[in-house]
């Protein structure tokens, strides 16, 4: 085969370029994968870990027993602040955010949104939210905790949301 480059013009300069950026998006792709995939997998057991936090208070506080606390400090057959649970995980629960410096853990009206995200909002990854309203002793009340480990957050399988209940 012999390349006549006489009638080399700019359409064929323009498919080799073509050619040579989804080569080069390709390879950048496949070396990229094995860090994206480890900070996503970092999220995904930060997210567990809090849920597991969370989950092992309410079995320890058991049937609200009078005169027992948490370990942050509310009561057990009271209502529990997020913001104090937020402040604990912070402080002893050595969660990291791959992604960012910021807060570990913060308290949002709704993780949900937070966690999915929308059309135009900006995601924080690796966040780790929880419902910032109070914890509440009746039976059934929930708790959501959520979070987003890959863009668009949207998307099947890129965000982690776990409903607690007491």
């Amino acid at each position: 085969m012999r390349i006549n480059f006489k009638n080399f013009g700019l359409l064929e300069a323009l498919v080799l370029l073509s050619l040579v950026y989804v080569v080069g998006m390709l390879i950048w792709t496949a070396s990229t994968r094995p860090a994206v995939e480890a900070k996503a997998n970092l999220v995904k057991e930060n997210h567990k870990k809090v849920v597991d936090f969370i989950n092992g208070e309410i079995n320890n506080c058991g049937n609200n027993d009078e005169g027992k606390f948490t370990i942050w400090g509310d009561p057990c057959n009271g209502e529990w602040s997020s913001s104090k649970v937020v402040n604990y995980i912070n402080k002893n629960l050595n969660i990291e955010n791959p992604f960012s410096e910021d807060t570990k853990v913060k308290t949002d009206p709704d993780p949900r949104i937070k966690a999915e995200g929308k059309a135009g909002q900006s995601v924080e990854m690796g966040v780790i939210f929880v419902m910032s309203s109070n914890f509440l002793p009746d039976p059934g009340s929930e708790w959501v905790v959520g979070t987003c480990f890959k863009s668009p957050c949207v998307a099947a399988g890129n965000n982690e949301l776990t409903s607690l209940y007491r």
